[in-house]
């Protein structure tokens, strides 16, 4: 029934019910995906639906605001009519009050399921991600962790969330707070638990990563894995060091240029049948030459690596290239940390910070979706067209 035109709780619930089961065929907005949410709130006095407030503050980060100051002087400041969108109704009488306020948000943020926000806006990501137009192409996925510098627990822990970013898009579609009493290990499972759609995906990571129960698991979901094998493994990586490197070809030659320095890297494959790796197919020796462009200083390192992925799945050429677009997670911590300012904050309040970072991947994914290559110049771009977030996020 629709809720009475005195009701404190704006219309945007009536229009968030119209459309909470949209029909198999459709691809669920954000809207629909955030009224998963649990609301945080007793329900006696609440004025605005808890998807209106959530999409405001995502509309705010995706004009720029990297403080919730900033995100409500933005809210403040929108037009009725981006609120009208939303379905929130003006009030003549007392503007202000038709539009949360920043402490509203703040309050809100702080006490949210931070792991319901993060499934919500993972899942809208993923909906949208480009997917390989041709069978025989790989979906990347690399799994890494970052820690909020400026943000910390009561106890002064930091926050340190691990992520899930697809190679290809560049979108987040999963997050998860590694817990004080846990580590990346024992939150690699339940992260990727999240993510829909597994099957096929090759999963990336550090050799922290290079764990026998994570390729376990992984070949359950019906994904494949690379993984660095460092000193961690150390029988691995002795038995990938003994095999005859010298008597194998040379599959691979890539130059790069690029942060001060220029980069050749030779890659080598071989299928092994006896790899001490829980279905590795392939071994894989990667020689990265750089030299520094400035002082002309030569290094030279050896990465060794092992794969689920047969030689007929997988050339060495698209083994090279999975390894190095598994660093297109550092690239976005890198965006978060100087466009968004995101080591400088100093939010600490509940799960509050947890939240801003979610609303940043989801930001950046927005613009990525839009085509942008420079998030900074899309930020600004945004800031300049208060309409312009709802038409990001397919909601004008």
């Amino acid at each position: 029934m629709p809720a009475d035109a005195s009701s404190p709780i704006p219309a945007a619930l009536d229009q968030l019910r119209a459309h909470r089961a949209p029909a198999s065929a459709e691809v669920p907005g954000l809207l629909e995906r955030l009224t998963d949410v649990p609301d945080p709130r007793d329900p006696r006095g609440v004025r605005h639906a808890l998807a209106v407030v959530l999409t405001l503050t995502a509309c705010a980060v995706l004009a720029g605001a990297t403080s919730l100051l900033a995100v409500g002087e933005w809210i403040a400041d929108a037009p009725d009519a981006v609120l009208e969108q939303l379905g929130i109704r003006p009030d003549p009488v007392m503007p202000q009050r038709s539009r949360p306020a920043e402490t509203t948000v703040r309050r809100l943020l702080a006490r949210i399921d931070a792991d319901a926000l993060d499934v919500a806006v993972g899942r809208w990501l993923a909906d949208r991600r480009t997917r390989p137009s041709k069978p025989t192409a790989l979906q990347g996925l690399a799994v890494d962790g970052k820690s909020l510098r400026g943000a910390a627990r009561a106890d002064g822990r930091k926050i340190h969330l691990l992520a899930a970013l697809d190679h290809t898009s560049g979108l987040v579609l999963a997050q998860l707070d590694v817990g004080e009493k846990t580590n990346e290990i024992t939150c690699f499972q339940p992260l990727l638990e999240t993510v829909a759609d597994l099957a096929g995906a090759v999963v990336t990571t550090d050799a922290l990563h290079t764990q026998r129960d994570h390729a376990t698991y992984l070949l359950g979901r019906g994904a494949h894995y690379i993984v660095i094998v460092k000193g961690n493994a150390k029988k691995l990586r002795a038995q990938l060091k003994a095999l005859p490197w010298k008597d194998i070809p040379l599959q691979g030659r890539v130059k790069g240029v690029g942060h001060g320095r220029s980069e050749i890297r030779r890659i080598k494959a071989a299928t092994v049948n006896n790899l001490l790796f829980p279905g590795a197919r392939q071994a894989i020796q990667l020689k990265r030459r750089r030299t520094d462009r400035r002082t002309g200083k030569t290094t030279i390192k050896t990465v060794y690596a092992v794969t689920s992925l047969s030689a007929e799945q997988a050339a060495p050429t698209q083994l090279a290239a999975l390894i190095k677009d598994h660093w297109k997670i550092e690239a976005l911590h890198h965006t978060r940390d100087v466009t968004f300012a995101e080591d400088a904050s100093q939010l600490r309040t509940g799960n509050a910070p947890r939240a801003m970072a979610t609303w940043r991947n989801l930001a950046i994914g927005a613009h990525k979706l839009n085509g942008a290559t420079n998030i900074a110049a899309g930020l600004r771009r945004t800031a300049r067209d208060p309409h312009r977030p709802l038409t990001l996020l397919g909601l004008a």
